[in-house]
């Protein structure tokens, strides 16, 4: 449930960038060229963002599948292992830069990881709890 909870909000965010506009893309660390994309009206950051915003909430929508608390999705151990791999390997990214790249390693880039990265525990915890039922269902 936690985890689904998470994902939801992470996409709420997305959606609070594309209504907070550019001044919201920028606080978030979307980058600059993003926020002066939004500025000068254009469609892609929109759409981007947009797209982002689905695949967590659809995250989310697996979590709380997986939980039991909605219906069962189609291909929920393959899908929330995946999820919880792309979260941990997003979180994780942070080490090799830290050791190999630590010039890109800025205040939005450490503390998005760590948050992601919790995200993937969070996540990684809930699918090792829900495993064994999410097998008898399948």
């Amino acid at each position: 449930m936690a985890g689904a909870w998470l994902s939801f909000a992470a996409s709420a965010l997305h959606i609070g960038c594309i209504l907070g506009g550019p001044a919201w893309y920028r606080f978030f660390g979307a980058g600059e060229g993003v926020a002066q994309a939004a500025e000068r009206g254009e469609w892609l950051p929109t759409l981007l963002t947009l797209a982002i915003a689905a695949v967590l909430a659809l995250w989310g929508a697996y979590a709380l599948s997986g939980a039991g608390r909605i219906v069962r999705l189609p291909l929920p151990t393959f899908c929330l292992a995946g999820i919880t791999a792309v979260y941990l390997l997003r979180g994780l990214i942070l080490i090799p830069l830290v050791l190999w790249r630590p010039e890109l390693v800025d205040a939005f880039a450490l503390w998005s990881s760590l948050i992601v990265l919790a995200y993937g525990l969070v996540h990684a915890v809930g699918l090792t709890r829900a495993w064994p039922t999410l097998r008898a269902r399948a």
